[in-house]
């Protein structure tokens, strides 16, 4: 068994590794996301492309400066219709998102990858659509008002394991996608490579 290196500073990506058993490092990929994803952009890359490129880099990055771990590398993207959402850069700009989403049905494309020493060994992108209550400027402001800072950690506004459940009216998909990472993929992957006990 390597080293197993988590590409990723989300407390919720974190949780769920840890809940699932496994023991892992957390250290944060330093890479410029939109300046990763520019040329896939140009192309008219989908938004599950540009997830699965995402995890990739982001692992590299990190196995570059791990030589012999396992890195596992995530990413979530967010699209309704042909616009795709990157996490708020502000207040205002998250007001503007949850007021575009309000009322309209969007999908969560989350991706997985498993790097060792620079080398993609595997990735996986799982999408999840998810249906927004029609929300006035005021329930959006109360919710806002609600989680506070955490309205900016995620690229919905939202994390469906706390308050943000109280937005949806409709939810098709797996959960783990939804919250940012395809927990079964990715443990059935690590189990057949003996990363895990059972």
């Amino acid at each position: 068994m390597y080293p197993l290196i988590l590409a990723s500073k989300s407390q919720a990506r974190a949780t769920l590794l840890s809940n699932a058993g496994l023991t892992f490092e957390c250290v944060a990929a330093e890479i410029d996301e939109r300046a990763a994803e520019q040329p896939l952009v140009d192309t008219g890359g989908t938004p599950q492309d540009i997830a699965e490129l995402l995890a990739g880099v982001k692992a590299i990055d990190v196995s570059d400066r791990n030589p012999g771990c396992l890195v596992i590398g995530a990413d979530q993207t967010l699209g309704l219709g042909d616009r795709r959402f990157n996490k708020p850069a502000d207040d205002a700009a998250a007001r503007r998102q949850l007021l575009d989403l309000a009322g309209q049905t969007h999908q969560l494309h989350s991706a997985v990858a498993c790097v060792k020493d620079g080398i993609t060994l595997w990735s996986y992108v799982s999408s999840a659509t998810l249906t927004m209550r029609d929300l006035s400027p005021a329930e959006i402001g109360h919710y806002m008002a609600r989680v506070g800072d955490q309205v900016r950690s995620s690229v919905g506004c939202y994390q469906l394991e706390g308050l943000g459940i109280q937005l949806f009216e409709k939810i098709e998909g797996d959960y783990f996608t939804i919250l940012g990472l395809p927990m079964l993929p990715l443990l059935s992957y690590l189990r057949a490579h003996q990363h895990l006990e059972f």
